[in-house]
């Protein structure tokens, strides 16, 4: 079974939004930079290791609404232990899947998808950690 082990959410600016879901919910937001293609990482929970301590919690992150990226929506990241492979799985499944993977440091690889019934989702195949 593949976890969600993430979430994100489109902006039009960046500290507004990061402003927004600290007054709202106290997230912790760290604006990235443009190195990173100025993403913003949400903390919601508690984390070690940068993974959540509470079991079925997840962390996020807000991203760049921009023209030439399909469907600016909100949308959950699925871990995946081989994405290439997970990528023929949505296909065959009828889902499209939206470009190649990207290398995101220290991270992983991730690319998004429409699944059947028109939503974006993402997934990820995180880079290996020491135990």
């Amino acid at each position: 079974m593949n976890p969600v082990v993430h979430f994100e959410i489109p902006y039009d600016d960046p500290a507004r939004a990061a402003t927004f879901y600290t007054q709202a919910f106290g997230w912790h937001t760290e604006a990235l930079g443009k190195e990173m293609g100025n993403y913003v990482l949400a903390t919601t929970t508690a984390t070690a290791d940068g993974r959540p301590t509470a079991p079925g919690a997840i962390n996020g992150g807000l991203f760049p609404k921009r023209a030439d990226w399909p469907a600016p929506y909100p949308s959950v990241v699925i871990a995946v232990d081989d994405i290439d492979h997970a990528m023929k799985k949505v296909q065959r499944a009828g889902g499209e899947v939206l470009g190649e993977p990207m290398p995101i440091p220290g991270v992983g690889r991730y690319v998004s998808f429409m699944d059947s019934e028109g939503n974006r989702v993402s997934m990820l195949q995180p880079v290996a950690r020491e135990r």
